[in-house]
């Protein structure tokens, strides 16, 4: 989702879009998705790892360059980071 997909409003705001037929309220009668056969066959269940809470010190511009990016960006930087230890790992 990027920024520009983002919209913000009021609860007033709302309650008049959806006065006006502009939002809606999502069905109770909403079909499931349908998946196909066997799609839970080999799923396993993942436990969440330990996170060890870490003081990092990281150059301004490259903290800067992900905070640009929005909300999630700690998040974003672990994904980086997470990449980097698989790539490294499987050498």
């Amino acid at each position: 989702m990027t920024e520009k997909s983002i919209k913000t409003a009021s609860l007033a705001e709302l309650k008049a879009m959806k006065e006006r037929g502009e939002v809606s309220s999502p069905s109770r009668n909403a079909t499931q998705i349908d998946l196909p056969e066997g799609f839970w066959d080999t799923a396993k269940v993942v436990e969440p790892k330990d996170k060890k809470s870490v003081h990092l010190r990281l150059d301004a511009d490259v903290f800067d360059f992900f905070n640009r990016q929005g909300k999630g960006h700690i998040s974003r930087m672990q994904a980086v980071l997470r990449s980097y230890v698989d790539a490294q790992s499987s050498k």
